[in-house]
């Protein structure tokens, strides 16, 4: 009798080279200016990991670590007679849009150096000059629609961009320009964001602007009876004194913009963390951070948040409502850590996320 005789193991895929456009106006360093700098930091390094050539284009001061190349952000010599021209906008927007226009047609001479180029940033020159480029160039949507990159997807007859979105809501939006954006969610990496043994009081943490909801927050935990300790990065200082500032006393303090390791510390010796959006939330990494430190959510049913937690890690109401997120404090505190920390491993996880891009990529540059 002949023994069967088994396929031959596929070779594994080669490497990729990636050219990876950040943020030209806030670094990629810990702690981070927003949740797309984390995200964008996360993702290099798990490609890193994984074997592939990563070069990350992103503004100055960026973590030295990740090999990044600068796209200086400084304006162009702008003559006096232009600057008094009614056209002419502020001097950092217009830093920011050279410092992609350079990368765009640096990008666009000569032989490929890449077999992708992923442009993870919000602005609208790497669309538009997509076509330019010598190899495939892929988006990924992390805001509600924008005017500037809704116009950039129109300039040609047929955009020459593949989209990437991080929920099925950011995709939802989108639709009317893109109809068919592969969805890949942000990711973290769980060996960083290590469960904690949980607390007393709640947790806010994220950028503090009005549309994320910080006084909302305040208001739930006051309502609940519980203390809450705010952390992030003062994104609209105005907002801070007038709503933020006033409302603190013993039981509500703001800790600061803390490095990730304190971050999560802070996050994993809390009952519950508040996620408490005024906008339609198009991910929601703090929640991710939140589950992978073992603490359950509690918070607003806006945008993707239903869609990444389950009534197992967190209790969700309906938005704008504090009286109904402070009566949801208690159960959510009842949740199993064990459980949150589960989901995140296995929903919210940087080897979930990475796995995915790689598909994504190499049915791009197939």
């Amino acid at each position: 009798m002949t023994a069967a005789v088994r396929p031959a193991s596929q070779p594994a895929p080669a490497p990729l080279r990636i050219a990876l456009i950040a943020s030209a106006r806030y670094p990629i360093r810990d702690p981070f200016a927003g949740g797309l700098e984390a995200h964008t930091w996360t993702l290099s390094k798990a490609l890193r990991g994984r074997g592939h050539q990563v070069t990350i284009f992103a503004g100055p001061g960026s973590d030295p670590a990740l090999g990044v190349v600068e796209m200086p952000f400084r304006p162009p010599r702008i003559s006096a007679v232009a600057r008094r021209d009614t056209s002419m906008v502020a001097a950092h927007w217009l830093a920011e849009h050279h410092a992609y226009l350079e990368l765009m047609l640096d990008l666009s001479r000569g032989p490929a150096r890449y077999d992708i180029v992923h442009n993870n940033s919000l602005h609208y020159l790497p669309v538009a000059m997509a076509a330019a480029l010598p190899v495939p160039v892929v988006t990924t949507l992390h805001t509600p629609p924008t005017p500037w990159l809704e116009s950039a997807i129109q300039a040609a007859p047929r955009c020459p961009m593949r989209f990437s979105a991080v929920s099925d809501h950011t995709a939802a939006a989108w639709r009317h320009v893109v109809p068919a954006a592969t969805v890949v969610r942000n990711g973290i990496d769980t060996r960083r964001w290590r469960p904690g043994p949980g607390g007393e009081d709640l947790v806010w943490s994220g950028r503090i602007v009005p549309e994320k909801g910080a006084h909302l927050a305040i208001e739930a935990a006051r309502l609940a009876g519980r203390g809450l300790r705010l952390a992030g990065p003062v994104g609209d200082p105005d907002y801070f004194e007038g709503c933020i500032r006033p409302r603190l006393d013993r039981a509500i303090t703001y800790v600061g913009h803390l490095p990730q390791p304190e971050l999560c510390e802070l996050v994993g010796s809390s009952a519950a963390a508040v996620v408490s959006p005024c906008w339609d939330e198009p991910y929601g990494l703090v929640i991710a951070e939140a589950l992978a430190c073992g603490t359950p959510v509690c918070g607003f049913a806006r945008g993707a948040l239903p869609e990444i937690v389950t009534p197992d890690c967190a209790r969700l109401v309906p938005p704008g409502d504090c009286e109904a997120l402070a009566r949801a404090v208690g159960p959510t505190t009842g949740l199993s850590r064990a459980d949150a920390r589960r989901h995140a491993e296995d929903f919210c996880s940087m080897k979930v996320m990475t796995r995915s891009y790689e598909r994504f990529y190499r049915s791009v540059s197939a």
